[in-house]
Formats: C-alpha cells, sequence, structure tokens
C-alpha cells in the first residue's frame, strides 16, 4: 500500500450528514491516497458493512482503505490496511490475524515509538499529535514540527503526520519528511470535500518539493 500526500479521514462524527461509504467515495475522489475509517461509536457488524460498502467506491477512485483500531474487521472487508491506537491488538498479535497481505499503522509519540513498531512489524506510524487538535482527545502535548522533523529523519518506516493539520499547515508538514499528512476536519467540513482534497494535495506536493530542492 502506498501512502503519500493526503490520507484522508472519513469520521461520522464530524460529517454525520454523509452516509459512511459516500463519504469514503468523496475523500478518494479528493486525490487521498488512503482513506481512513475512524468510526469510534459503530458496533462491528455496522463498520464491517460500512467498510465492505465502501471498499469498491475508493478503490475504484485509486485510493486504499484502512480500518481504524480493528484488524479483524479489516480483514473480513478486505480491506488495504489497518491503523493501531496504543489500546488497540499488539502490532505483533494484529499481523498474526491479518497476515502479509494488509498494511499495519500504528500510532507513536516519538522515535523510539516508531523504532519498536517497526521491529513488531508495522509498514508505518502515525506521529503526533503535531498541533492541537478539536476532533479527538490526545493524551500528549504538541509535538510541533520540529518533532516531526526529528522523527522523519530517523524512523525506519515512514511517518504519517497526524492532529491539528490543514490546509494552512500541510505544505509545512511535507517540508519536514512526512510521508503523508492525515487530515480531518480541515477536510470533512469544507463546503466542497473533493475541491478541499485537491488544495491540500497540491499544497502538500509544493510542500515536498520544497524539501527536495534543499541542499544536501
Amino acid at each position: 500500500m502506498r501512502i503519500h500526500g493526503l490520507y484522508a479521514i472519513a469520521d461520522p462524527s464530524v460529517r454525520p450528514d454523509v452516509p459512511l461509504p459516500e463519504l469514503c467515495a468523496r475523500l478518494a475522489r479528493s486525490g487521498a491516497s488512503v482513506v481512513q475509517i475512524r468510526w469510534k461509536g459503530a458496533g462491528a457488524r455496522e463498520l464491517l458493512e460500512a467498510a465492505r460498502a465502501a471498499l469498491p467506491l475508493v478503490r475504484g477512485a485509486g485510493a486504499a482503505l484502512v480500518i481504524n483500531d480493528r484488524p479483524d474487521i479489516a480483514w473480513l472487508a478486505g480491506a488495504d490496511g489497518v491503523h493501531l491506537g496504543a489500546d488497540d491488538l499488539p502490532i505483533a498479535e494484529a499481523r498474526k490475524l491479518v497476515g502479509p497481505a494488509l498494511s499495519i499503522g500504528a500510532t507513536v509519540r516519538d522515535l523510539g515509538g516508531a523504532i519498536a513498531a517497526a521491529a513488531a512489524g508495522a509498514d508505518h506510524v502515525g506521529f503526533g499529535p503535531v498541533f492541537v487538535t478539536s476532533t479527538k482527545v490526545v493524551d500528549a502535548p504538541p509535538r510541533g514540527l520540529e518533532g516531526l522533523r526529528a522523527i522523519c529523519a530517523s524512523s525506519p518506516v515512514p511517518v504519517v503526520a497526524i492532529a491539528g493539520i490543514g490546509l494552512s499547515n500541510i505544505g509545512q508538514v511535507a517540508d519536514c519528511g512526512a510521508s503523508a499528512a492525515a487530515v480531518v476536519s480541515d477536510l470533512l467540513r469544507a463546503e466542497s470535500i473533493e475541491a478541499r482534497g485537491r488544495a491540500l494535495r497540491e499544497a502538500f506536493e509544493a510542500g515536498a518539493g520544497r524539501r527536495d530542492r534543499q541542499p544536501a
């Protein structure tokens, strides 16, 4: 699974007016490389049905589908990956469940966490919070751009920047070396999700281009 640029989070608590499969489709059409379903209040059956309905829509738009927290649902739905938080199944146990085909991402707070996650079998890590966020309760202070830059320079696996990212700062996130940036409210609350996604993707690419042009 290729992770690059815009990593879009489909959260029904932010956009309850849009059915989740359609929300995922809009995010995929916006140019996201990955769409993650983050539905904290859903039961297992409800989440599985939504994921199965979203999968062909997301893949049809050229994106990958990831399920938050639930490796069992990711495997049953045929998704491309699962993202694990600190309170979810350990990475090694999740790998036993989903096998080698699914990508596993894990939330980390520092470089030590990234190294440990990679050693346990994670394919990439989500690092943060980079900035203050209002869409999720976070048990750690913001790490800022310098913290992000430091982990991107040394992480053994790709880094997805998380928390508080929008059009005003996604270029700076890319400039720090992040492989992708997870975006929630700035994207979901936009008047046009598709147009906002394109703008976010372009801003990320511009930031990545500045980084690549810097002298070694």
